[in-house]
């Protein structure tokens, strides 16, 4: 055993290999017998492709590069494809990110466009494709810019012909809705085709605040009747409706604190956990109904479990295996439930749960140990008390080498990585880029600050009007019980985060003298800015409940921005930035930059062509992490080996 100092330690994890292994399968699907979904490729632009798992248990990746399985619905996408058997062969549907536009696709063709180019603004988007065969259709969500401006938007519900009559032609598309809701979901049709339903939403409304369950009449000709809410509003999230085989309407509504699930009405399984989650992408499902009539449900308090309902008891019999994190991505067919689950020692894979056999098993993505997995991190479920003694839930990863150990009673430092949204949360899964930290000798807490989901509606609204105060603070608290406990070495704390994150690290900076650096990805800077009109339509209103109306309470959106309070920022930074992000654009970053001028603060930007909001590319990924443990070894006297120096200035 080796004794060497705390961020020193040699690590198989380079950046290269966790860039490699970032990102995971999402949106699985059946096509028939045939389990299908969509992987990242990094080192291809960071673009996402269709895999087919055939039934002989081959996976074959379809569409080569530059194709793009993804969707920019809501700028975060969603369910960007559909699939089905025609005469014996698939037929997928799927949104091309490039164009946004909707392709038609066979095994052993190529794709032929179904949906035309705007040259208005975004033009228009897709996504939630669903097949209506019979129809000879496609339905979805259509999103149609019709402006420049970034809330020149309306989302209707639309049917596109399947036959290509529409690819030049807006004309051709058969709009299903009016556009009186700001936002709506994909339609489910009952199994008797008479029905549809789908969920709607408002400004200034984030759909985990308060949606509709909104109902209508299907016609023979196809068309839509009038429409009905069944159930939601202002302060009842309904998270995903879907109809069962038998006709009973399901959906996921908080109206007791918690996501549970009802079936016309009636609560199946009451309990203080979520049963639903954070409608951040439109698609997203934590139920799927069985052809038995028993439900398929990804479920769980801080954490998520695959399980089996069975409606008529209220029993939840969860499957087998390692995993001990599901994504809110789940298909059946049959007695078959596919869905994507992870752990702490693995990465994100796509499961099968045969319902019959009791059996689960991984069918794709399967994860591969890249090294010896005693070099993974060995992580601690922790609560900490908070001001006024509130819970603060967190995941602590400690350093962690299987051939060194530091010398003499040095403590180590450590990073709070903060999780975006910030109405989500940190899962605790296998993650090579925290990997590629505690393997060198850093450690890392990931805080589920007060807003984050998990926990219920009294948990997340804690952030209510309290954005850049409660998580700043639960933040703080972690990371000084941990210096005052003797886990990690007080002068040695660093923050990181990204989007709603990197928001809450400058803010950090700014209001706190706990950090003596930090990392801040494409962040929110400058909540006035952000607010007006500077971020996308889904989002653009998001702060009159985070922080407050803007008309009545704008000296707090100054008071709380970092950008106005650069004097207050003494401890080095570093500034990652997408070129491409409309979400948190750089002209935040470069007004917070031009009030650092002149403050004499050593820090780095770094901005990135052809990346967005959330960097996908390998060739980023490897230049932001290298970037990253720099600047802690500058900041914080270590000595990690074949680093590049990033170069600080003031």
């Amino acid at each position: 055993m080796q004794r060497l100092p705390y961020g020193s330690w040699p690590s198989p994890i380079d950046a290269a290999l966790a860039a490699a292994h970032d990102g995971r399968p999402e949106y699985v699907g059946f096509v028939g017998e045939e389990a299908w979904w969509t992987e990242p490729r990094p080192a291809e632009g960071g673009r996402r492709t269709l895999v087919r798992r055939r039934a002989d248990g081959r996976e074959e990746s379809l569409l080569p590069a530059p194709w793009n399985v993804r969707s920019r619905v809501i700028e975060y996408g969603g369910q960007p494809w559909a699939g089905t058997v025609v005469a014996g062969r698939p037929l997928v549907v799927f949104v091309n990110f490039a164009d946004q536009r909707l392709y038609r696709y066979e095994p052993g063709g190529e794709p032929r466009p179904l949906t035309p180019v705007s040259p208005v603004g975004g033009g228009l988007r897709w996504v939630e494709p669903q097949l209506q065969v019979e129809r000879g259709e496609v339905w979805c969500v259509l999103e149609e810019f019709t402006g420049d401006g970034p809330t020149d938007v309306r989302r209707v519900l639309a049917a596109v012909p399947l036959d290509g009559s529409a690819a030049q032609d807006r004309d051709a598309v058969r709009e299903l809705s009016d556009d009186r809701h700001r936002f709506v979901t994909g339609p489910r049709v009952s199994p008797d085709g008479r029905s549809a339903v789908w969920l709607a939403w408002d400004h200034p409304r984030m759909p985990w605040d308060g949606t509709e369950l909104v109902l209508a009449g299907v016609a023979e000709d196809g068309t839509l009747g009038q429409t009905r809410t069944l159930a939601g509003g202002p302060e009842e999230s309904i998270a995903q409706a879907d109809w069962a085989p038998d006709g009973s309407l399901l959906y996921a509504s908080d109206r007791t604190g918690w996501w549970n699930l009802y079936r016309d009405g009636v609560a199946l399984c009451p309990r203080e956990e979520e049963f639903g989650g954070p409608l951040w992408k439109l698609g997203q499902r934590w139920f799927a109904p069985l052809d038995s009539g028993l439900i398929a449900v990804v479920h769980g308090r801080g954490a998520t479990a695959l399980g089996i309902l069975d409606p008529e008891t209220g029993e939840v019999v969860d499957a087998a295996g390692p995993w001990t994190e599901f994504a809110s991505t789940l298909a059946v067919h049959g007695e078959r439930v596919v869905t994507v689950g992870a752990s702490p020692r693995s990465a994100y894979e796509v499961v099968e749960l045969d319902t019959r056999a009791g059996r689960a098993r991984v069918i794709g993505a399967e994860h591969q140990d890249a090294v010896d997995p005693a070099y993974y991190p060995e992580p601690q479920i922790r609560t900490f008390t908070g001001p006024a003694g509130r819970d603060i839930h967190a995941h602590i990863y400690p350093p962690h080498h299987p051939g060194c150990v530091s010398p003499g009673d040095e403590l180590p430092p450590y990073v709070v990585w903060v999780h975006g949204g910030p109405t989500s949360r940190a899962p605790l899964v296998l993650d090579l880029e925290i990997a590629y930290f505690t393997s060198r000798g850093i450690g890392v807490a990931e805080v589920n600050y007060g807003g984050s989901t998990g926990h219920g509606r009294e948990y997340r609204n804690r952030l209510r009007e309290q954005w850049g105060v409660v998580d700043v603070e639960d933040c703080a608290a972690v990371a000084l019980a941990l210096a005052d406990e003797g886990t990690a070495d007080r002068e040695r704390l660093a923050i990181r985060g990204g989007s709603a994150g990197g928001w809450t690290t400058a803010a950090s900076l700014a209001a706190t003298d706990v950090y003596a650096c930090g990392t801040i990805l494409y962040p929110v800077l400058d909540l006035a800015g952000w607010g007006a009109g500077e971020t996308h339509d889904f989002e653009s209103q998001y702060l009159e409940t985070l922080v407050g109306p803007l008309a009545e309470v704008p000296g707090r959106y100054a008071e709380r921005s970092p950008a106005e309070h650069a004097d207050r920022i003494t401890a080095p930074f570093l500034l990652l930035q997408g070129l491409d992000d409309v979400i948190c654009p750089p002209a935040q970053c470069e007004r917070f930059l031009a009030r650092m001028e002149g403050r004499r603060v050593s820090h780095a930007y770094l901005t990135f062509e052809g990346e967005g909001h959330g960097f996908r590319r390998a060739e980023t990924m490897i230049r932001v992490l290298e970037s990253e443990l720099s600047l802690y070894a500058q900041v914080f006297g270590l000595n990690p080996r074949g680093v590049p120096t990033l170069e600080l200035t003031k």
